[in-house]
């Protein structure tokens, strides 16, 4: 427990005086570091998460959250319809991809043709999207929905034709040739993700197994799950129930991109953290001053019979509340300027015009931030105990100060 005695003692030697200018000039920057360490900490974490938690949400709503590709057996999705795989799914839908090359006029383009049925091309999530433009229903044979950074590179937009050669051959009188068909493009649609919009391609079905020679069996199975956050335990599901077929997720697709945020994320949480720590050993500094300075109001205290233990509680007690009220104000902060990160951003770009976050290099048009309250209490916790760590030391050096000397040479 603390007494009162200690408490009054605590915050008179908080007070500003005139004769203590060096010390508070010390501990001013002692709390300012402290500070900026802890708003730095909890931005940049709260960018990489948001970024992080961006980037998921487009790829799943671009691509099939779990899908299983057949070998041998063909995939009966009526068969499924009193499964696990119910439970956990939104929608069954049979898909097939292939590679082409898109031709227009001297520019031709590779670009991956993903083919769904009439039926369910409007269930995918980027068709419901509003950004989405053209006929939702229109997949038919030889129509074509493309991304629209792609119909910015070919020059293309709803109602042109587009040549496309096909990786399959076709048998002539002159030797094999690659087929070539000539599609209608019907739809633009937008994902966020300029990687996606410029390679991705969508067919009907039918259309795709004719142009690559396949045929049903070889009919991939999408599931598009209720929380598809959850990945690894609904994985397991399906794969249990498909234990002959391969199954992967949409987090196996971009395992190593997640792979690298993760790293990259730690390591910034660990170097920034070292502006936290240089902080804290100024309240060292501070601290050790301050007994300097306090040399003969400690000896008077002692002398009135005031215990070791509440000289070291003191001086403990004044490390703590810089730390702790720098961690507090670090906070409050850090957490402003990442709810207003994208209007900062906005400015500054304005301001000296300049790019910051380019849109072609980051994916995404904003800069996204997620505040995590767990990451806050680990960047505090972390923070807090720095400060109680280098406050330790001070505090016993001053419980050491014999009296009798002290007062002797004042």
């Amino acid at each position: 427990m603390i007494s009162t005695l200690e408490k009054e003692i605590t915050f008179r030697f908080l007070k500003a005086r005139k004769k203590d200018g060096f010390l508070n000039i010390i501990s001013i920057f002692s709390f300012i570091g402290i500070s900026l360490g802890v708003a730095v900490l909890i931005i940049v974490m709260s960018v990489m998460n948001g970024f992080r938690s961006e980037l998921i949400n487009k790829i799943v709503g671009f691509n099939a959250h779990i899908t299983v590709k057949p070998y041998e057996k063909k995939i009966e999705i009526d068969n499924l319809k009193k499964t696990n795989v119910q439970l956990i799914s939104n929608d069954l839908i049979l898909s097939n991809s292939g590679e082409a090359i898109m031709i227009k006029s001297d520019t031709s383009k590779g670009v991956v043709l993903r083919g769904y049925t009439r039926k369910d091309f409007p269930k995918l999530k980027i068709i419901k999207d509003q950004t989405f433009i053209g006929e939702k229903n229109n997949l038919r044979k030889n129509y074509i929905s493309i991304g629209k950074e792609l119909s910015f590179t070919l020059n293309l937009k709803i109602g042109d034709n587009i040549t496309i050669m096909s990786s399959s051959s076709i048998e002539t009188i002159i030797g094999s040739l690659p087929k070539q068909k000539t599609f209608t493009v019907f739809s633009l649609f937008e994902s966020g993700l300029a990687d996606f919009d410029n390679n991705i391609v969508f067919v009907n079905l039918n259309t795709l197994e004719e142009f690559f020679n396949l045929d049903d069996n070889d009919r991939n199975l999408e599931i598009y799950l209720k929380n598809p956050q959850n990945i690894e335990n609904q994985k397991l599901i399906v794969q249990k129930m498909f234990p002959n077929e391969f199954v992967y997720s949409w987090s196996d697709m971009n395992s190593s991109l997640f792979s690298a945020l993760k790293v990259e994320r730690n390591v910034m949480f660990i170097i920034l953290s070292l502006i936290i720590v240089v902080a804290a050993f100024n309240i060292i500094s501070g601290l050790t001053i301050l007994v300097k300075n306090k040399t003969r109001d400690i000896a008077i205290l002692k002398s009135i019979g005031v215990l070791n233990r509440s000289i070291i509680k003191i001086f403990f007690l004044v490390g703590v509340i810089i730390g702790s009220s720098a961690t507090i104000f670090g906070i409050i902060l850090g957490v402003t300027f990442s709810i207003y990160v994208e209007n900062l951003r906005q400015f500054i770009s304005t301001l000296f015009n300049i790019s910051l976050f380019p849109e072609e290099i980051y994916f995404l048009s904003t800069m996204p931030s997620e505040i995590n309250p767990s990451a806050i209490f680990i960047i505090s916790l972390c923070s807090i105990l720095i400060t109680i760590f280098v406050s330790i030391f001070p505090a016993l050096k001053a419980a050491k100060l014999d009296p009798i000397k002290a007062l002797k040479y004042e």
